[in-house]
Formats: structure tokens, C-alpha cells, sequence
């Protein structure tokens, strides 16, 4: 009975370990103290020099996989390069958004007096092919400033290795592992404001 209670703890403490260093948020710039009581933020998202999975630039990931695509079915590579991109506005922002405002309490519509800019550094899309998977995650730097003059910085954060993937395991698309990534992202940097 000892071995089994012994087994469990150390299974839950190994898991919530997992959780606790999955994703990490560091304020490098500035202080989040102006923020304090802030219930309204305007939210820009861009995606300058990411990196994606062992690719130094985007670039050269959407090429490789663009050309191996229309190498098994001509457009079919196109229709994916088009879907890539596109799924930042229809999948991943929305989501992030909808994370942050419930775990902010803050508003995103307006003219805010802040706007967070989140520009995500990396890219891990992951895989899933049924017998064997790799989580998403996505690596991101977290601008804020002052909507009226955005030279004026406020507070820099980084938010690393935060993981993407579904409850049920059948997330055999990369975009709805990457979307997984953008929401846990909104909520944990949601928490940190609040």
C-alpha cells in the first residue's frame, strides 16, 4: 500500500512539474506595475524572424514543406502554404484573445491606452501520425506599450516552450495543435496581468 502511495505522488509531482516549467514568463524590460487595474488592452500579433522546428526561418520551413506537398499532389502544397498563414487570423489569434480576456478580466476592443504586441520568436508544429506524437509549442516576446506614442515601452515579457496539443489526441492537424499553444498562451500571460 506504502509502494503505491509512494508511486502516485511521485507520478502527480513528476506531472505537475511538467506543467509548472511547460511554459515559463519572464518580464525582461520595464515593470508590469503601471498595468496594475488595467481593464482594456489593444492586441497586435506579428511573426517577425520565427524560426520554425529545426528551420532557422519560416521561409525556408514553408518551402521545404510547400514543395513536398505539391510533389504528392500538384496544389495541394499551395493550398497548404495558403492554410498556414491564414490560420493565424481564423485560429491562433482568436484563440489567445479569448484566453486573455477571461484570464485578465481586461477587454480587448477599443482605443485602449495599451497595446500588447505578442510577435511569436518559434515555432514547433509537431506531429501526430496516429502511433507515435510531438507536441506544438510556440516561443513568444510580449511588447507593451503606450497605444498613443509605441516607442514608449512599458514592459517586455518572453513566454517559452508553451505546449500545444487536445485532450483527446486526435489532433492530427498542426494548426489545431498550434491554436492549442496560442490559448494556453493568452491564459498564462492573461494571469501574469491580472
Amino acid at each position: 500500500m506504502k509502494v503505491v502511495k509512494s508511486l502516485g505522488l511521485l507520478l502527480l509531482s513528476g506531472t505537475f512539474a511538467l506543467t509548472t516549467n511547460a511554459q515559463k514568463i519572464k518580464v525582461t524590460e520595464g515593470s508590469l506595475d503601471a498595468l496594475s487595474g488595467v481593464k482594456e488592452y489593444n492586441i497586435e500579433f506579428t511573426y517577425e524572424n520565427m524560426g520554425v522546428g529545426k528551420f532557422k526561418t519560416e521561409a525556408e520551413y514553408v518551402d521545404k514543406k510547400k514543395a513536398e506537398y505539391n510533389k504528392k499532389e500538384a496544389g495541394k502544397g499551395d493550398k497548404w502554404a495558403e492554410s498556414w498563414v491564414n490560420d493565424r487570423g481564423s485560429r491562433f489569434e482568436p484563440k489567445f484573445i479569448e484566453k486573455f480576456e477571461e484570464y485578465s478580466g481586461a477587454k480587448t476592443k477599443g482605443n485602449a491606452k495599451y497595446t500588447l504586441i505578442f510577435n511569436t520568436s518559434f515555432t514547433e508544429p509537431g506531429f501526430n501520425i496516429g502511433i507515435t506524437q510531438k507536441n506544438a509549442s510556440i516561443d513568444g516576446e510580449v511588447t507593451i506599450v503606450e497605444t498613443a506614442n509605441k516607442s514608449k515601452v512599458i514592459a517586455k515579457m518572453t513566454i517559452a516552450k508553451v505546449p500545444g496539443r487536445t485532450g483527446t489526441g486526435y489532433d492530427f492537424d498542426t494548426g489545431e495543435r498550434i491554436s492549442e499553444s496560442y490559448e494556453k498562451a493568452g491564459k498564462e500571460i492573461g494571469k501574469k496581468l491580472k
